[in-house]
């Protein structure tokens, strides 16, 4: 199973985490060591320092969102522009729910940063979402309806909050595109319409604790510290070398190399009977005090997706005998362009047989289930070679291999009892229940898995918070076909309190000069009489979508104490970070001035329906 550190609140969007180190920290507790392929800007090497940047998603309600990373660059307090990306490379951000990626570890001066700006390119962009189960194709237009080409997305950081990067004193900034709030979809057009208006979200510190997963060739392994030095090499690109960084392992690290597995030491030396150049992936966790990169898990060689197989990533959502379907999974090509990886709508057949290996993640990976592991729901990685028959994709991974993902489940709770908690499943991995038949998944075909009745065993996980009808998130493994009930073995329970809330609303392209009832440092009052609220205004708990007009009184958004949080306002095409809400609403007052409309605010945290007051622990508001 992949470590996952925490199940608080996950921020909507796109994020990108940078880690500042000291140059030429080499194999030490920084992690970082020497940056070949990236151009240097520091007059001498005292004069330097590393940034780490890695990207991550958190789910939203897209598919795909695939667009060009052209440039990402710093601007430190003397106007001094750095570029910390030396290659633009493509990237499909709702990819990353559930993790956050290296992109680069780039080389730049000494000095306090104020402001970054991301540059997309949305013109060869491949954006979907799901329309009653179905993937269907979006494009994104802008506010007045305009095809979106380049456009920069510019923060500015919260003046408490600025990036000091100083000799021997790493730091962290954690970037966040935020796809709820940067976008309004239209299901009603066709294609269904996207308007973006791409806002970042920034702050020195992580929001939210995910895992991360470093990818790139191996450059060499240390044995005796029990660690090894990789280059950075995300989204499948085939070639960049976007700097080094050092990966420590430990006697519990899971390794899968050339298909083999092993653990720990073992591990270690297969990594380096296997040779610099060796395609790695790595995931584990970045200690924020030490800046190290602690891997739970290390994949190398063949079992590295894209290297000699193609390999479908998804979801089974039907199983028939030995044919399993997976619809609107990722395709991974053995490829020398940097497009070896893209979203498929359409349905994926993948082919097992008695020559298929099942794995599946955890500390140790095990690798002698049986082809009955694989069912309806699961999340899996499958190896093989894809042909078309009779205009389909099909996957023969009948000498190949399936590596079982944890997958994750949201809904709302029906019953829960010690060692058994009954669900009305909302999604699977992010698809709308609708997708799936789980036909087959029972002993019979009268107990097949039911989704407004799913049964999922607990073990001791504690359940005594749990009450009918509250939003529930659960990690775990799919029962093997045929087998259940139950029909899905828990790893991890989250309940109310942990489940994640989104108040949207948005006043059309036009805005509004009268958002809110009331304005100040004690909380915001929506004014849901407004005429001008357009089609989105809706509270989401978990799974649960209510209208907010349709409540007794409009909500009170509060900030959230006790934890990081982050407030945003967006004008002009920058957004400006503020830590402390009053700051945030003093700002936002200030513009409200009578001329300037808002046209869209989103914020996530936790909705108390007693209170009736949603407690944000980020909040973006998006001005004409």
């Amino acid at each position: 199973m992949r470590a996952i550190k925490s199940f608080r609140t996950v921020v909507f969007g796109l994020a990108a985490l940078l880690g500042l180190a000291a140059c030429g920290g080499g194999g030490g507790s920084s992690g970082a060591s020497a940056t070949p392929g990236i151009t240097s800007t520091c007059s001498s090497p005292a004069g330097c320092g590393s940034v780490y940047v890695a990207v991550t998603d958190a789910d939203g309600d897209f598919l795909s969102y695939t667009v060009d990373v052209l440039s990402l660059s710093l601007e430190r307090a003397d106007g001094t522009t750095v570029q910390a990306l030396p290659v633009s490379t493509r990237v499909d951000f709702s990819q990353y729910v559930d993790l956050s990626e290296f992109l680069t570890a780039a080389t730049v001066p000494l000095g306090t940063y104020v402001a970054g700006t991301l540059r997309l390119d949305y013109t060869n962009s491949d954006i979907s979402v799901e329309v009653s189960g179905q993937p269907q194709a979006a494009r994104a237009v802008d506010a007045a309806g305009t095809v979106l080409g380049i456009r920069d997305v510019r923060v500015v950081l919260d003046n408490r909050g600025r990036l000091v990067v100083a000799p021997g004193r790493p730091a962290l900034l954690t970037l966040d595109f935020d796809l709820t709030a940067s976008n309004s979809v239209d299901l009603a057009t066709s294609p269904v319409t996207v308007t973006a208006t791409p806002a970042l979200v920034a702050s020195i510190a992580p929001v939210d604790e995910k895992e991360l997963r470093l990818r790139g060739p191996l450059v060499s392994v240390d044995t005796a510290a029990s660690a090894y030095v990789a280059d950075v090499r995300p989204f499948n690109h085939p070639s960049a070398r976007l700097g080094q960084v050092t990966v420590h392992t430990n006697a519990s690290t899971a390794f899968e190399v050339n298909g083999q597995t092993y653990t720990g030491a073992a591990g270690l030396a297969a990594l380096s009977a296997a040779g610099a150049g060796t395609p790695t992936i790595a995931f584990g966790t970045l200690t924020t005090a030490e800046r190290r990169f602690d891997a739970a898990i290390v994949q190398a060689g063949s079992s590295v997706p894209g290297l000699s197989q193609d390999v479908v990533t998804g979801s089974i959502l039907s199983r028939v005998g030995n044919e399993l379907i997976v619809r609107g999974g990722t395709l991974v090509t053995p490829s020398a362009t940097s497009d070896a990886s893209r979203f498929v709508r359409e349905a994926i057949k993948v082919r097992i047989g008695a020559g298929t290996r099942v794995f599946k993640d955890g500390p140790r990976p095990v690798d002698v289930l049986g082809l009955e592991a694989l069912s309806v729901g699961q999340r899996i990685q499958a190896f093989g070679s894809v042909t078309t028959e009779n205009g389909q994709r099909v996957l023969d991974a009948t000498q190949g291999r399936v590596r079982m993902h944890l997958t994750h489940l949201l809904g709302t709770v029906a019953a829960a009892v010690p060692g058994q908690l009954t669900m009305r499943l909302g999604a699977i991995d992010g698809r709308e229940v609708s997708a799936f038949n789980f036909a087959g998944t029972g002993v019979t075909s009268s107990v097949d898995a039911d989704p407004t009745a799913y049964e999922v065993a607990t073990g001791l996980l504690p359940l005594n918070t749990l009450m009918a009808g509250d939003p529930v998130r659960v990690f775990g493994f799919v029962t093997p076909f045929g087998v259940a009930p139950p029909d899905f073995a828990g790893r991890t329970v989250a309940d109310y309190s942990q489940v994640r809330s989104v108040l949207a609303i948005g006043w059309g392209a036009t805005g509004t000069t009268a958002p809110f009832l009331s304005l100040g440092s004690d909380g915001l009052l929506l004014d849901l009489a407004n005429p001008a609220i357009g089609l989105r205004h809706t509270l989401r708990v978990g799974p649960v979508v209510r209208d907010l007009r349709a409540l007794p009184a409009p909500p009170r958004i509060v900030p959230a104490a006790g934890v990081r949080a982050s407030f945003v306002v967006v004008a002009q095409g920058t957004s400006r970070m503020y830590a402390d809400f009053a700051e945030f609403v003093a700002d936002l007052t200030l513009r409200l001035n009578g001329a300037t409309r808002l046209r869209g605010l989103t914020a996530t945290g936790q909705y108390d329906a007693g209170l009736n007051e949603f407690t944000a622990q980020t909040a973006v508001v998006i001005l004409d």
